[in-house]
């Protein structure tokens, strides 16, 4: 009989990756799994997802879409015609897979600190079922050291050798929802394998369908790219919004002075102000590496810092709002205030961790009556209460003391809401271009 070694192992793995003639199993549906599930699909690639959810399940294996970034067509044509494409919420299909991509959610608890529950309870099942020959890869966004320190003893407690008997990678999502030139397959892909063996066979599966690899030593890496990336931007938004909150102060235009700051084409880098930070990123990703940096006795104060002045951002534009009405005899109490946009960036029908959530948190507690509107939303849940998102009728803007905005969609007509108003808060410097009724507006 023959006995099949780690490099047999190894070698067959990636040649049935660069044939594509592999299973690929992609394990959460979500923003990040169900785009990855069609970039593989399009190259070969047969893709079966796993999802606890049943509706999305059914969806799925009905060519239905539930995410903006896939084309609803091309998802139809992979799952009914080319059957390249299928769903299941049972995870008794892992021994049929040559890979296992884990895409699943890694929130923040209420004391924000990092919640793997959803990694881990993944990993559990899917050792259950792991077999010799499997490439196993983490995408999750998550504190550096996750896979060697919490999923690797998970999926050797059976047996099995990292290396020889199965593979295992981390190669962070890279995802932006929304974003048209940057994709999953044309954005650089970083990857770490818990040892050579298993980073070599981790590129093979992504090179079939992403342009660029980047290999780096090890997971923990990997994992240190991606909070790093998202730690980046988090620290320099707040910048910027320190500067917004300074100049409020010093009755100075924060867009006028990063606008002219901007001109210069070299030693700077354009961010922006706003209500404060959304998306499933960067409002959580700096809360993963503080986490991770008290292990070692390390206190990150930078990183901290920013993350207490974005998280005072909904408040200042509370504030505004307070200010605006005062101004013209009206009491915050009572008022009418219109939320334009709730998702966490323009043209996008993604909440999570939305700024607009506290703002009519804070808002709604002050005794306000808050209405929204969002083309791409059409209900939204704020602390326990459903708001279904209104149409922007003359009867409305009738009725309406003040109208703030969130979410900068191109689709509205800023002209036209400046005109109907009696009070703009634009936090995104939407109404930048627009020349008439300007008195209306308040810049944050």
């Amino acid at each position: 009989m023959t006995v099949s070694t780690s490099a047999d192992l190894k070698d067959t793995l990636i040649q049935k990756f660069k044939t594509r003639q592999a299973k690929i199993g992609i394990v959460g549906l979500g923003y990040v799994g169900l785009p990855l599930a069609v970039c593989k699909a399009k190259v070969g690639f047969e893709v079966i997802g796993i999802d606890r959810l049943e509706d999305r399940v059914q969806m799925i294996n009905s060519g239905e879409n539930y995410i903006s970034d896939v084309d609803d067509k091309e998802l139809k044509d992979l799952v009914l015609n080319k059957k390249k494409i299928s769903a299941t919420s049972s995870f008794e299909i892992i021994p049929e897979l040559d890979a296992i991509i884990i895409c699943v959610p890694t929130p923040l608890t209420k004391n924000r600190e990092p919640n793997i529950t959803y990694i881990k309870n993944v990993t559990e099942e899917t050792v259950k079922y792991l077999r010799k020959g499997q490439l196993v890869s983490l995408e999750s966004t998550t504190y550096p050291g996750t896979t060697e320190e919490v999923m690797l003893p998970i999926l050797e407690k059976n047996g099995l050798k990292v290396g020889e008997d199965f593979f295992l990678t981390f190669s962070p999502e890279r995802v932006d929802p929304g974003n048209a030139r940057y994709t999953t397959q044309n954005t650089n892909k970083v990857l770490g394998g818990v040892t050579p063996a298993c980073t070599e066979v981790g590129t093979a599966l992504y090179q079939q369908s992403i342009v660029n690899i980047v290999p780096v030593s090890s997971p923990s890496a990997a994992e240190m790219v991606k909070v790093f990336e998202n730690t980046f931007r988090a620290v320099n938004i707040a910048l910027v919004n320190e500067l917004a909150l300074l100049c409020d102060k010093m009755d100075l235009n924060v867009w006028e002075v990063l606008d002219a700051a901007g001109t210069k084409p070299f030693g700077i880098m354009s961010f922006y102000p706003g209500p404060g930070v959304g998306g499933h990123c960067i409002p959580i990703d700096p809360f993963y590496l503080t986490w991770k940096a008290r292990e070692y006795d390390f206190h990150t104060r930078f990183i901290e810092l920013a993350g207490e002045i974005n998280v005072l951002m909904p408040i200042f534009v509370k504030e505004k709002v307070y200010r605006a009405l005062n101004n013209v005899n009206k009491s915050l109490k009572n008022s009418n205030v219109l939320i334009l946009g709730v998702a966490y960036k323009k043209d996008i029908d993604d909440s999570r961790e939305s700024p607009a959530e506290k703002v009519i948190e804070l808002l709604a507690k002050d005794g306000v009556n808050v209405l929204y509107n969002d083309p791409y939303i059409p209900e939204y849940r704020v602390d326990g209460k459903i708001y279904k998102s209104t149409e922007l009728t003359q009867e409305l803007w009738n009725k309406v003391d003040c109208t703030i905005i969130i979410s900068e969609h191109s689709c509205y007509d800023y002209e036209d809401i400046v005109k109907n108003t009696n009070i703009l808060l634009d936090t995104r410097n939407a109404t930048k271009h627009v020349k008439q009724n300007r008195d209306k507006i308040i810049l944050l």
